[in-house]
């Protein structure tokens, strides 16, 4: 037995010997890459895609697609409407009742949500923070009115990729729109 056990060893010892350096370098970057690239893929997955399905959700109504950007668990919302503070696991279905109600109050109709590329983008390990800005614009009693703000968002690195954690809406005093 202890016979055959040496010669396994040489055996392999020849193998990997009679392997070229050109072929080891080979060897150790394919199994760099099949380690790395799933690293690197997340890496590269866009912190604005949850904000954007959000934004884009809020504008035609589509409270499905909007909901589904959230992160799991607890999140938070501020927003200048009452009672401006939204927190837990239902924050954003709470926001989106205070925002109709306020909306309906206030004769407000036809809101929509501008954006632009961020500002700001930290990413540190399965937390981002991102700054965004903003321009708010509906119609009150029909009149045309507009909102320049800033959007701050908080997200979370989850298995289906970056949700939002927290948003907070930091605006101007509402002005008729230009």
């Amino acid at each position: 037995m202890r016979v055959r056990a040496v010669n396994h060893m040489n055996h392999a010892r020849t193998a990997i010997s009679g392997v070229t350096p050109l072929k080891k370098t080979l060897l150790a970057l394919l199994l760099a890459g099949v380690v790395l690239l799933p690293a690197l893929a997340a890496a590269a997955e866009d912190v604005t895609t949850p904000i954007h399905q959000f934004i884009d959700g809020f504008n035609k109504g589509d409270t499905k697609s909007g909901y589904a950007a959230y992160a799991s668990g607890s999140i938070s919302i501020t927003d200048e409407i009452a009672p401006h503070v939204w927190t837990g696991p239902h924050a954003a279905h709470a926001w989106a009742d205070a925002y109709a109600k306020h909306a309906q109050a206030s004769g407000i109709a036809d809101g929509i949500v501008k954006y632009s590329d961020p500002t700001r983008t930290e990413i540190a390990g399965d937390l981002a923070y991102v700054i965004i800005p903003a321009l708010y614009l509906y119609k009150e009693h029909g009149n045309p009115v507009q909102e320049e703000a800033q959007m701050t968002f908080v997200l979370h690195r989850e298995a289906q990729g970056w949700k939002i954690r927290s948003w907070t809406w930091t605006g101007a005093k509402p002005h008729p729109a230009r």
